[in-house]
């Protein structure tokens, strides 16, 4: 594999030419670059990216954990992150958490070593620890906490408005007309999943209407534990069910099929998360929408704005979701619900 003073020799030019030529850090001659990027061609010449962001301080690399890229929320936000990053100049590595805060550990450490020059991090539930824990907490590594915060956290996050959204999901079905409303609810520990469980909650208390604890169920985000919920709170006759994601959504009218119950004329449903296909569902679900894109576009450009300036205050912004009404709340039945 030839390396820089293989370029030199056969352009016949110093090795500093040929790093000024490469890394584009200073003036050269026409005559001389051309020779530069002729020899580069002919040797098949691959610069030492290590070397340089040695060299430079810079990787032009940022790094990036999500829990799953197999849950259908996260390639959105992935591609807005991609996307911003590639307009400044970037590249972008990705890793999958598991929701494991070893694995997690495992890839922060690796991002490190490899001197990623920031890092944009969905967190794994509990308290960031270990070497590379306590190298965010120094901030002396830019990372931008995306939908997860750490208790202690006093950077720079980009969050969604999850309590919220929950909050006018359920409002929407009590506005309906519907009284037993269950959740079907993610990991407690997982804090999106607390603060939707909480919007939960607080819309049926300020309506008067006291939360019942067995129309709550716990699931773990994923499509199996959808259906485990949904047989569950179905034997307690609820009259509509907030589904805290998609995926734990698609799990949810897989149980309604076996106990051969119509939605929503049997139990309506409002769930997180809006996807382009969801038109061909039957029903076609109403759903609360997270701007996915923009939550990754947006952490990425908050990076990219603390690499410009280390001393700018920390930036913590919430993004606001939309409730789109569809057929699987009831809302668009011809005859009352009730």
């Amino acid at each position: 594999m030839a390396n820089i003073y293989d370029v030199a020799r056969r352009a016949k030019v110093s090795v500093a030419t040929v790093s000024a030529v490469i890394n584009d850090s200073a003036y050269v001659s026409p005559l001389l670059r051309a020779r530069v990027t002729k020899a580069v061609a002919e040797l098949v010449y691959k610069p030492n990216l290590l070397a340089r962001s040695l060299a430079t301080q810079q990787s032009r690399t940022l790094g990036m954990i999500v829990p799953d890229i197999s849950n259908p929320f996260w390639p959105a936000v992935v591609r807005g992150a991609e996307d911003r990053a590639h307009a400044a100049g970037y590249t972008l590595l990705i890793s999958n958490s598991d929701d494991n805060p070893c694995k997690q550990e495992l890839y922060l450490n690796l991002f490190l070593a490899k001197r990623v020059d920031g890092i944009l991090l969905a967190k794994a539930p509990g308290p960031l620890t270990g070497d590379a824990g306590q190298q965010i907490a120094s901030g002396k590594t830019c990372v931008v906490q995306m939908l997860r915060v750490d208790a202690k956290w006093k950077g720079d996050a980009v969050l969604l408005d999850d309590e919220d959204a929950a909050y006018e999901a359920v409002a929407h079905l009590l506005r309906l007309g519907y009284r037993r409303i269950g959740i079907l609810s993610g990991p407690p520990n997982v804090q999106t999943a607390a603060r939707r469980l909480a919007g939960y909650r607080r819309a049926l208390r300020d309506s008067g209407v006291k939360p019942e604890r067995a129309l709550q169920y716990e699931g773990d985000f994923r499509l199996r534990s959808g259906t485990e919920g949904g047989l569950v709170l179905l034997k307690k006759k609820p009259e509509a069910v907030f589904v805290a994601n998609y995926l734990m959504a698609v799990g949810f009218m897989m149980a309604v099929r076996q106990y051969r119950l119509r939605c929503p004329q049997d139990v309506a449903l409002v769930t997180c998360d809006d996807h382009p296909w969801l038109d061909a569902f039957t029903p076609r679900l109403t759903t609360v929408n997270f701007p996915k894109y923009e939550l990754g576009a947006e952490a990425a450009r908050v990076l990219l704005a603390r690499l410009g300036s280390r001393d700018r205050p920390p930036e913590r912004v919430e993004l606001r979701s939309a409730l789109c009404v569809r057929e699987s709340c009831g809302a668009l039945l011809q005859e009352p619900v009730r």
